[in-house]
Formats: structure tokens, sequence, C-alpha cells
């Protein structure tokens, strides 16, 4: 398929990638209004413009991954080149009602919500659309699900997908730093306590991945009855780690609703 991408930023990038590297046949466009700053691209094949409608005519799905306040001006500008498109729109906070609304009833409206690590083919992307577009959201969930996983959700939880997946790369990566500077306090170096951190956790995330269970069941394994694993999983919820990482959470998702 065309794949149209507008807005490229760090996501609008990383999905360009994403589609590129872990996906087989598609031909990807990627907009910007300073297409030099990712002219790079084109050595992984991604055609890079700074025109938002070039090509657009033949595209099978648009991407849209612009900020909420872009997403008027640029669907009035891409609005009169195309007909009966599919629009996937990541812009937060923007409903499938407003979009249909600017482009009209004959386009497909999908809403997605990856991450940054669909560039490695690694991203949580939730899907939400009306029922008279599911055809249409096939084939955007066909390509998303060969870059990660992706669940389709009800629309009403585009937001907390928001927070718990794209906001929630931020929280796991803090949890990873936290996990390094310890290591380097009981005595490794930086670089090595960052690679047995990081692997760790890729390697817990991994096994609830296959085995489809809850966590408690895995940390059952590691912890043994008067262990170091479980002092320091205690010590740990004494000072309001698994308290914290909710309220964090929720606050985000307040945040997002304002």
């Amino acid at each position: 398929m065309n794949i149209h991408i507008i807005g490229g930023g760090n996501l609008g990038v990383a999905i360009a990638l994403g589609i590129s590297k872990y996906t087989i046949g598609n031909q990807v466009v990627l907009t910007r209004r300073n297409a030099a700053a990712i002219a790079y691209l084109e050595e992984e094949g991604i055609k890079v413009s700074s025109d938002n409608t070039q090509d657009i005519e033949q595209a099978d799905i648009i991407i849209l991954t612009v900020k909420p306040y872009q997403v008027e001006s640029v669907l009035q500008e891409i609005a009169p080149k195309i007909q009966q498109k599919t629009i996937a729109s990541a812009v937060s906070g923007v409903s499938v009602e407003t979009l249909s609304a600017a482009v009209g009833i004959s386009h497909a409206i999908v809403r997605i919500m990856p991450n940054i690590a669909i560039q490695f083919g690694e991203s949580a992307t939730c899907i939400a659309f009306e029922g008279k577009d599911k055809e249409a959201a096939q084939k955007v969930i066909s390509i998303f699900q060969q870059l990660g996983t992706a669940p389709v959700i009800e629309e009403k939880l585009m937001d907390a997908a928001t927070v718990l997946g794209a906001c929630g790369t931020a929280y796991a990566l803090r949890y990873i730093r936290a996990s390094m500077q310890a290591g380097i306090e009981i005595g490794f170096d930086s670089q090595t306590a960052l690679a047995i951190a990081a692997q760790t956790a890729k390697g817990a995330a991994r096994m609830l991945l296959e085995e489809k269970i809850h966590p408690e069941q895995l940390i059952d394994r590691v912890t043994t009855p008067q262990g170091c694993t479980i002092v320091g999983l205690n010590e740990m919820e004494h000072q309001g780690f698994s308290s914290s990482l909710i309220k964090g959470i929720k606050t985000s998702l307040q945040k997002i609703k304002e």
C-alpha cells in the first residue's frame, strides 16, 4: 500500500521507519514543512516532502501525526485533493466525529495511538473506529500488528491509551534509569548497569507477552522465602513504588482531559 504520513516529528519519523523496516511492500511518504530536517530518511527508502498534498491522491492510508492545533488547517489543505481515503489519526484528543466533520463522511476514520518504539517494531498501538469503517480499519490494524501489538479499544479509552501506551514509554525508561543508578551504587560501571537493567526489563516484558499470565505469577518464580528479592520488593512498596506509579499515570490522564 501507499502510506502518506503528515507530520515529520518524533512519532511520524518512528512510524515511517517502522513501516519501512518491518512491513513488506508498503511505500511511505513523510511530510514536514522543514523537509531538510528529515532528508536522511530517503536512505531508508522513505520519500520526504515539504508538501502535505504531494502524491496524496495515490495514498491508500493517510496517517496524521501533527499537533492537535494543526489538525484543522492540515485537513482543510488536503481535503480538496482526496476522495474515499482511510485516514488514521495519531493526534491526541481529536475524536472520530471531529475528524469526520472536517473531511466528510466519504472517508474512513481510524484513531491510532502508537508509541515511538514502533521504530523497532515494538509499539503498543491502540486502535479505535466506528462500525461503518470496520473494513478499512482492518487494513490499518494489519499494518500495526506487524509493528508490535494492536489492540482494538473503545474510542472513549483513547486518552487512557495515550497515557498507558505512549506516556508509558517514559515511565518504563525512568524505571530502567533508576535501576541503572542503583546498579552503579552497588558496584557496576554505568554501561554495564544499563545493559543489565535494560535487558532485564525486556526479558520480563517478553515473559508476560509470551505466557499471558499475571505479573505476580512470574514474581512468585523469582521470590523465595527470606530471600533478597522479597525484601527488596517490600522496601520498594513501603516507599510507595506502585502507588506513585499509579498516581503518576492518573495525573497524566487528568492533564489530557483538561
